[in-house]
């Protein structure tokens, strides 16, 4: 092969993007990745997971030595917030990371190639950088590019009054009020971080409870804890306009069925109503690359797009818009382009907020399996039950387990509380195995530990939880 021939081009370094390449290289395939920030990682390491969870875990950290470490004995006279500081943690994680994965690419020999990919013909894809232009041919182009951040009609995001997830992540100081346009993961998370910091924050959300595709016992649980925290709420509820006035913004909102407007004073406004696939300037016109009526790229169940040798992964093409299930797809993909049987298991794609308490679920909750007309049963273990959880202070919130009635397979699982995401692993792991309750409920687990909870749970669903 010449220098610029490939066996795989991907456009887009993201989770989904590059971990694509890096398992298409050990696959023994000669592998390029196309990506015109500059910075490995996507919106995910850069703008989205990785930043916003060194804020969340540096907010916290100031939050509990502000008020949580006298409970424990520990005396801190007084705590202040250096957000430059807080700002400083984060870039050097998101730093850290970035050449982590150019690292990788070296010791996988996965070509890097910096600047905006578009396809020009079937197999071929023109690279626009700062050193000109140069042409990649390959057997196969996958399309990793990822999702923006979806604005509101009528509403111009400066970044500076009026932010998107990208502008909060870098603010310069704590603004004294927040209104938070979205009550979903991205709206939540970042609401806790500038809450955490001192800002009043009020979110809108449209519908009529929080986190709408959880499960409605933790969307109604989460908000009581997150009011108790200091966060307002407005249900049910549309924005109709935003308007910069003075230092600040007005909001001006009314119900969602229809009734008298509002107007809700702030300093900053934060727009996370959801995000879009990101297919500027790919070219999927001119080749003839289909996409659905909201942008997705169409492919089949084999990340085929209806244009042969052209595929697609992550969030571009839909689904749950997750790092890791795009890094699923990436490694399933390549697979398969080597020859092999790579698949994905939708049903045991694990969803995480890292509020905190953090939330976590996978598979079906309560409200689908009553709309499926699936008998189930359910077992519920509170963390005021658990040991580890009382000397951590940290007992808000339970693990309940969905499953089948007849055969006891698990169906789904929901964890609000204490390292959520972490605890959720086993029962993703009960489930891609298709195990029962009971096999998790007899399976030993270390005393004391928060995932006793998760096995109580389980017992909880055979009618015999231990401790409760």
């Amino acid at each position: 092969m010449s220098e610029n021939t490939f066996d795989v081009v991907i456009i887009g370094g993201g989770p989904g993007g590059y971990v694509a390449a890096i398992r298409a290289a050990q696959l023994g395939l000669k592998t390029a990745c196309v990506e015109k920030r500059g910075s490995l990682g996507g919106t995910c390491l850069n703008v989205g997971c990785i930043p916003s969870k060194a804020l969340l875990s540096a907010s916290h950290a100031f939050h509990a030595a502000a008020h949580e470490y006298a409970a424990f004995g520990v005396k801190v006279a007084k705590v202040d917030i250096d957000v430059a500081g807080m700002m400083g943690h984060k870039d050097k994680v998101v730093g850290d990371n970035t050449k982590g994965i150019e690292f990788l690419f070296k010791k996988n020999k996965v070509t890097y190639v910096v600047g905006a990919g578009q396809i020009t013909a079937p197999g071929q894809v023109k690279v626009t950088g700062k050193d000109g232009e140069k042409v990649l041919s390959a057997k196969a182009i996958i399309i990793a590019t990822g999702s923006d951040v979806m604005g509101l009609p009528g509403v111009e995001i400066d970044e500076e009054v009026i932010v998107s997830s990208t502008g909060a992540l870098k603010l310069a100081k704590t603004p004294k009020s927040m209104v938070v346009i979205g009550g979903g993961v991205i709206g939540l998370e970042l609401g806790t971080v500038w809450g955490r910091l001192g800002a009043e924050i009020t979110v809108v959300e449209f519908l009529d409870r929080i986190l709408p595709t959880n499960d409605g016992e933790v969307s109604k649980s989460m908000q009581k804890i997150l009011a108790k925290q200091g966060m307002n709420f407005k249900l049910s509820t549309k924005v109709t306009k935003v308007e910069k006035k003075g230092k600040g913004a007005i909001v001006t909102v009314e119900p969602a069925a229809g009734g008298a407007a509002e107007e809700i004073k702030a300093e900053m406004v934060l727009v996370a109503i959801g995000r879009k696939p990101y297919t500027d300037g790919l070219g999927l016109d001119a080749v003839g690359v289909a996409v659905n009526a909201r942008g997705f790229i169409e492919v089949d169940s084999h990340f085929r797009t209806n244009i042969p040798g052209i595929y697609a992964i992550g969030d571009v093409v839909g689904g749950a818009m997750l790092a890791h299930k795009a890094e699923e797809e990436g490694v399933a993909l390549a697979e398969q382009l080597a020859g092999q049987h790579g698949h994905v298991n939708y049903d045991v794609i694990p969803a995480v907020v890292y509020t905190w308490p953090e939330v976590a679920a996978v598979g079906k909750t309560e409200e689908q399996l009553k709309a499926e007309g699936i008998a189930y049963k359910a077992g519920k273990f509170p963390f005021t039950a658990n040991g580890r959880a009382r000397s951590m202070n940290e007992t808000e919130g339970f693990v309940k387990v969905l499953a089948c009635a007849t055969t006891d397979r698990v169906l789904g699982a929901h964890i609000v509380g204490p390292n959520a995401g972490d605890l959720l692993a086993e029962l993703v792991l009960a489930m891609e195995f298709g195990a029962a309750s009971e096999d998790v409920a007899r399976t030993c687990h270390s005393h004391p530990g928060l995932g006793e909870a998760v096995k109580e749970a389980c017992l909880a669903v055979l009618g015999r939880a231990l401790h409760v």
